[in-house]
């Protein structure tokens, strides 16, 4: 069994969006538990205890266990609302499960031993076909991560979803085809356009200038000789 998180909640008595918004307004995020053919339990999270759950990866594929009236839940977090324009969290929702429960969860794809891979260190670049992977599994049974091992891989090598190993109970979604994780691409290479047939014609017309210069200049002396004879 996966080992849970927790998190410090309050009950609340009241629903509705007044209520909801009176607990904003204490400071609190309102939020509820439901599921698993219970009656549903209004509840309230400390906002910055809330923040730094959020912030770690994988917030949704996290089992939690919440105590409310002196009742254990064991919960995945389902549902998140975010404000239009602060972006902080204004209410969320906790689904209840049982050890019958299979959901569908998207589990992202870490990448390990870059540092062992040809095809990186002889300048290639890791293209990153899906960065996560949508499993079938208990929520107990969620892993916190896909790992996928780099080590010798070359330039052109891809890693197929057949190279990862699921743990037991997990199952993907999709298996009707070996689909691509990631590629070692090879490098881009930005060539700059030439300016060389530019650099000589503006040369060429600086000369031009110049020759103008000294037949215009040999012309005022022959005038001025001329003058002189005058």
């Amino acid at each position: 069994m996966a080992q849970a998180a927790t998190m410090s909640v309050e009950l609340r008595e009241r629903a509705g969006k007044g209520a909801a918004r009176a607990i904003r307004r204490a400071g609190r995020v309102p939020a509820v538990i439901y599921g698993n053919k219970q009656d549903p339990i209004m509840i309230s999270l400390e906002p910055v205890e809330l923040m730094m759950q959020l912030r770690g990866p994988g917030f949704f594929s996290r089992v939690y266990e919440l105590e409310a009236d002196g009742q254990k839940h064991r919960v995945l977090p389902r549902d998140l609302q975010l404000h239009p324009v602060t972006d902080r969290p204004i209410h969320v929702d906790f689904m209840r499960f049982s050890a019958k429960t299979r959901l569908n969860i998207d589990v992202a794809v870490i990448f390990e031993n870059e540092e062992d891979c040809p095809g990186l260190r002889g300048g290639g670049v890791l293209n990153i076909v899906r960065h996560d992977i949508e499993l079938l599994c208990s929520p107990d049974s969620i892993p916190e991560s896909l790992s996928v091992d780099l080590t010798g891989l070359e330039v052109g090598d891809s890693v197929h979803i057949s190279a990862i190993k699921l743990p037991d109970d997990v199952e993907l979604t999709i298996t009707d085809r070996d689909f691509t994780v990631a590629t070692i691409a090879a490098p881009t290479i930005n060539i700059e356009p030439e300016e060389e047939g530019e650099e000589g014609v503006e040369g060429e017309e600086g000369v031009e200038g110049e020759e103008g210069a000294e037949d215009g200049g040999e012309g005022e002396s022959e005038g001025e000789k001329g003058g002189s004879e005058d």
